[in-house]
């Protein structure tokens, strides 16, 4: 006879959202998108667009993440990378909607710096980002309290990348720390480094490691023994007092799942597939990848480095397919070509969440009276990670 008796597990709240059986409308992972879509094979969804975006007139401002599929890029009133969008919303007071075809944490930073009037709406609840889910409040919290105990806390800046969730951008304001972006990474971290004894002082980077060895090693002159990797599912970090305190960068162990995936095979087999080619990539990338590049640089430099690129050049990009098959097209007339940088086919596959049918039903929404989807960062959250975003717009 079994007399075995069965396991009282609980599952935690993290593993019930990921198992979809539990809902955070603060996760980025997102949630389930209320409201009845177009059928994706209407016909008719670019009229409905049209007319819908027609009837809301200046009311409504939609921005277009360089990542989007072309059907959504087509109704955005302007495109950029996340912060150049926020910036623009915050240009735009008269528009009482914004409408944010990105991902959830670009949603809340438009939320931030716009004013009380305006409402924004994320087309799909489900358009989250994988990377700023690799560093919840939580986490970050007990890393500072894993940083106290070693004696640290007081000489590290928190430094968190534009690709974070509200909640870090709040706990980065309160800690002194600043936010930056793939462009202004190095002067984010020059002035941490200014707030504290050059000798002593630390930056706690989060949450894409990457972004922050690459700025380190390859724009500061930093070693790579100079940075260690925080990991929040091991004790500690997986790190000892004495690593951390002989370390001048912490870094998050998190990443981008479109950047990441691209190696030194990636590079190699390209050079040898297209001769003369320029490699072109996003500092998000791999230390390797990033050293064996012609080039390295964020969303919008990659897109101008392009349109000056002379005729007949050969580029291989190592950014979000999106974008690197529109900048094909748009310049295949000039004689450049421009390839995607790995042979297997990549798209950030929450960003490719805002589709069509989901534009269409938000627009519709809005010029019917309803506000569907709308972010909103809690007061407390928002002053905070308003700080902090204030002392990245005050850099140098």
């Amino acid at each position: 006879m079994n007399t075995a008796q069965p396991l009282d597990v609980q599952p935690t709240p993290l593993a019930l959202l990921l198992l979809g059986r539990e809902t955070d409308p603060k996760s980025e992972r997102g949630v389930e998108c209320p409201g009845d879509l177009p059928a994706p094979s209407d016909p008719d969804l670019v009229e409905r667009a049209r007319a819908a975006k027609a009837k809301l007139g200046d009311k409504v401002f939609v921005l277009g993440h360089h990542y989007q599929r072309d059907e959504v890029i087509e109704f955005a009133d302007v495109t950029g990378d996340s912060f150049k969008l926020a910036r623009d919303a915050v240009a735009r007071p008269e528009a009482e909607y914004i409408v944010f075809c990105g991902v959830h944490f670009m949603a809340e930073s438009a939320d931030i710096l716009t004013s009380d009037k305006q409402q924004v709406v994320l087309p799909d609840l489900a358009a989250g980002c994988s990377m700023a889910d690799m560093a919840t409040a939580e986490q970050v919290a007990e890393c500072w309290d894993v940083l106290t105990e070693a004696g640290i806390s007081e000489v590290t800046v928190p430094v968190s990348y534009m690709n974070s969730s509200a909640d870090i951008k709040a706990f980065t304001g309160k800690h002194g720390g600043t936010i930056c972006t793939s462009s202004n990474a190095k002067r984010a971290l020059d002035w941490a480094f200014e707030q504290r004894d050059p000798s002593t002082g630390k930056v706690l980077f989060l949450p894409d490691q990457h972004l922050g060895r690459n700025t380190a090693v390859r724009d500061m002159g930093m070693s790579l023994d100079d940075c260690v990797v925080y990991n929040p599912h091991k004790p500690n970090g997986g790190l000892t007092a004495e690593q951390l305190k002989a370390a001048k960068m912490i870094l998050w162990r998190g990443h981008c799942s479109v950047h990441g995936r691209f190696s030194l095979d990636s590079v190699n087999d390209v050079r040898e597939r297209v001769p003369g080619v320029n490699v072109l990539v996003h500092p998000e990338c791999k230390h390797e990848v990033v050293a064996a590049a012609d080039y390295v640089g964020s969303t919008e430099h990659i897109i101008k480095t392009l349109e000056a690129a002379p005729a007949g050049s050969k580029w291989a990009i190592g950014t979000e397919l999106n974008l690197v098959r529109r900048l094909a097209n748009r310049y295949a007339a000039e004689g450049k070509e421009i390839v995607f940088l790995d042979k297997t086919v990549c798209f950030c596959s929450t960003m490719n969440r805002i589709d069509l049918p989901h534009l269409v039903w938000a627009l519709e929404s809005l010029a019917n009276g309803t506000v569907v989807n709308r972010i909103e960062v809690d007061p407390e959250t928002e002053k905070f990670a308003k700080l902090a975003l204030e002392r990245m717009l005050a850099l140098p």
